[in-house]
């Protein structure tokens, strides 16, 4: 979990646009982030799962 000061830093609009960060917004963490869902890795595995994303579900072949 991201501190509140980082996400807060990371809301406002940076001076250039190359700096902007895109995090999640559930927890903060900005690495492995999935722009379509606006989720990280972990919190979207964790959604998928228990069905909060409509049309995902766990692949198994």
């Amino acid at each position: 979990m991201a501190k509140k000061s980082v996400i807060a830093r990371a809301a406002k609009t940076p001076k250039f646009s190359t700096r902007k960060v895109s995090r999640c917004f559930r927890c903060g963490r900005k690495r492995g982030f999935m722009r379509d869902f606006g989720l990280c890795r972990i919190c979207f595995r964790e959604y998928a799962n228990d069905g909060k994303i409509p049309g995902i579900r766990k692949s198994s072949w």
